[in-house]
């Protein structure tokens, strides 16, 4: 079984009116780090014992990119090759610190599951749907101004930021599981102005590309313990 994850409601229902095969698990997290943390370990520790992969779907805030590099635009999908928790450390004014010193490292950086990488990729392509492939940052705090999107994308060499994904990328690190995520951009982050965002579309998107790789790695068997149903 696949058990599918979004941290809202919103986010979420698009992506049951467009998946209904058998052999799918949902998962509302909650925002934010801990809420996602808290509520994915529990219900991998309860009823959802034949968990095979977590897929972990959204919108996010792109970052604009340095140097003329062509980066993620609004309504662009986004494929995680590694989440980082961005801003656990200390937050000076350029730069976010790690706290370093005997005993108190923590793992901050959860590569993605190359295998269901590849297969997300394939199952886009097939549906003729681009995506960008890259650095997620996952934040407690979004980040609404152009200066400090750009320290973190900077600093994590990031294409793009939302608020639940290394937690989730963690929690299925705890229980040996492959994890994959995919967002689609909502908005830049850049100096705040709602009036750009295009959240009920990104939401939507997101939802289909989820369910469009949900149904190629369930379909063709593409995940170990997961057979076609």
């Amino acid at each position: 079984m696949v058990l599918v994850t979004a941290a809202t409601d919103f986010e979420m229902q698009p992506f049951t009116s467009a998946c209904r095969l058998d052999g799918v698990s949902r998962l509302v997290t909650g925002i934010g780090p801990v809420e996602t943390a808290v509520n994915l370990f529990s219900r991998l520790s309860g009823r959802d014992g034949g968990v095979s992969a977590v897929i972990n779907f959204g919108v996010a805030g792109a970052y604009i990119q340095e140097g003329g590099n062509k980066g993620p635009q609004i309504l662009d999908i986004c494929l995680a090759e590694k989440e980082i928790f961005g801003d656990l450390g200390i937050c000076l004014e350029d730069r976010i610190e790690r706290i370093a010193g005997p005993g108190l490292s923590t793992p901050l950086s959860f590569p993605m599951d190359a295998g269901l990488l590849a297969q997300a990729e394939q199952a886009l392509t097939a549906a003729s749907i681009s995506c960008f492939r890259g650095n997620f940052v996952t934040v407690g705090c979004a980040s609404g101004t152009t200066r400090r999107g750009r320290m973190l994308a900077g600093l994590y060499r990031g294409l793009c930021e939302n608020m639940e994904g290394a937690a989730v990328a963690r929690v299925c690190r705890e229980f040996g599981l492959p994890c994959l995520e995919l967002r689609c951009v909502s908005n830049l982050v850049e100096d705040r102005d709602r009036s750009r965002w295009r959240l009920r579309d990104a939401c939507a998107m997101a939802a289909e590309a989820a369910a469009l790789v949900v149904a190629h790695i369930l379909v063709r068997g593409h995940v170990q313990g997961v057979e076609a149903q």
